[in-house]
């Protein structure tokens, strides 16, 4: 018998998410986005579980962005991570700070950017067609919640992404796990995170949406709950239309006037 990776109890909301988002398809190359954190290297264990169980066959390799917040990247810890899942590592170098050139209060924006531009690229170069992410269920509702009160949209990433300039398509199997289960299961299965070198973790707005949603439960306990309901969408949502352009307005002002009798 093979070695069990992940045991099946932890894999129902994977395999939930795998197939009511149409995730999968026969042959899919998929290079799973790997940090070296908790939610990755989860996604990475319960994917290579899934593979040897699933009823189409599909590839799996991890790649990894080496930012250069560190003089020390854990290239061989990575490496003997993927090998132990029989799976191929990637990596490559971005300096992210060099890109960032203190433009802005934190270089977040700039590092995720060009870690998704990376990763998508060497995906194509590859010949994968599908990037995995380890986004979980807590990091769609803090998105939601930081999009509503930093640019006032109802916004969240969604499980699957399709990017029609490269033709790749973007999907988050691990959406319906919420990150204490993640933290609960990596410690049964043995996992051991890597430190995240960067010097702004913990200090940035996601982190204070992390806070602010449990300060807020105290007053309002199903909150994070109702959040997460809102970013479904629902027959009975009521919002107002979209705000017409400057011109569209100043025309539907134009032919109000117009009726006037002369």
């Amino acid at each position: 018998m093979p070695e069990t990776f992940v045991p099946a109890q932890h894999l129902a909301k994977l395999w939930r998410a795998l197939i009511e988002f149409k995730m999968l398809a026969p042959g899919d190359k998929i290079l799973i986005g790997l940090s070296g954190g908790k939610d990755s290297m989860f996604l990475t264990a319960a994917l290579a579980e899934i593979q040897k169980y699933a009823p189409i066959p599909f590839e799996l390799a991890c790649y990894t962005v080496d930012a250069m917040f560190d003089d020390h990247f854990p290239k061989t810890e990575l490496e003997t991570f993927c090998n132990h899942y029989g799976l191929k590592h990637y990596s490559e170098q971005v300096d992210v700070l060099k890109l960032w050139q203190h433009r802005g209060n934190t270089p977040c924006f700039t590092c995720a950017y060009f870690r998704r531009a990376a990763t998508n690229r060497k995906a194509k170069e590859l010949g994968f067609n599908k990037v995995a992410w380890a986004h979980h269920h807590d990091d769609a509702v803090e998105t939601f919640l930081l999009n509503l009160l930093t640019s006032g949209q109802l916004q969240t990433f969604l499980p699957v992404t399709h990017l029609s300039r490269s033709g790749l398509t973007l999907i988050r199997p691990l959406l319906y796990y919420r990150e204490s289960e993640i933290i609960q299961i990596g410690k049964e299965l043995g996992l051991h995170p890597l430190k995240n070198p960067c010097q702004y973790d913990g200090h940035t707005q996601r982190q204070s949406m992390k806070e602010l949603i449990p300060a807020l439960e105290k007053n309002i306990p199903d909150l994070y709950d109702h959040l997460a309901a809102a970013m479904r969408q629902t027959p009975g949502t009521e919002l107002w239309p979209e705000q017409p352009p400057q011109k569209a307005m100043v025309d539907l002002f134009h032919k109000f006037w117009e009726q006037k009798q002369k």
